[in-house]
């Protein structure tokens, strides 16, 4: 009866601590889902208006992440993803020209802290640095100047992610990001749906 108790508590205690192993080690993943950039922009001269918009259209990107279980239930991590948007440029037009804004790529570099509410479910918060690639072209009746810009910024945000099998997890996910101030505005609100093979 000893020994039966014994091998129980084992294979119980081993249950959980393969469950604890969910949330840690490397991990690649993909995601996509909506995003809106609002946009405030200055003048491109005399006779082209400045550009006040916002814009919705679909991303989609990859990622790469580590996370490490730091106690009991608490798990913090970091991730590095790279994102395109499809039809996200904007611009207006103005009596002698336009100006246009089209957003190539973005890249992300983030920490996240994390609480296990269930062993395979993590609430977590994310925070850190974001950059976006932005083309901006004024064009004129006679001339077309093109210029290409990194707006570098700050992310934040919080999710849910979920053990779907032993090395599958599916995650959704909201963040704000803010690449400019003032007359510079450049602000991007998505929310993106995931999935990530962990090793």
């Amino acid at each position: 009866m000893k020994t039966r108790l014994i091998i129980a508590a084992a294979l119980a205690g081993w249950s959980v601590h393969a469950s604890a192993q969910d949330f840690n080690g490397p991990s690649v993943g993909v995601q996509a889902g909506w995003n809106r950039t609002d946009v405030r922009l200055p003048a491109g001269g005399k006779e082209i208006p400045g550009v006040d918009q916002s814009k919705d259209a679909f991303v989609a990107g990859a990622f790469l992440g580590y996370d490490y279980e730091v106690a009991p239930h608490v798990v913090l991590g970091a991730q590095a993803e790279f994102n395109l948007a499809a039809s996200d440029g904007f611009g207006v037009a103005g009596s002698a020209g336009a100006l246009r804004a089209d957003p190539r790529y973005a890249f992300d570099l983030t920490a996240r802290a994390g609480y296990l509410a269930t062993p395979k479910t993590l609430i977590y918060v994310r925070g850190g640095y974001s950059n976006t690639r932005v083309r901006t072209t004024i064009s004129t009746n006679s001339t077309r100047i093109s210029s290409s810009d990194n707006r570098d910024g700050w992310m934040v945000g919080g999710g849910a992610e979920r053990m779907i099998t032993d090395h599958v997890s599916a995650r959704i996910e909201y963040r704000y990001a803010d690449l400019g101030e003032g007359s510079n505005k450049f602000d991007r609100h998505q929310i993106l749906v995931g999935a990530a093979y962990r090793f």
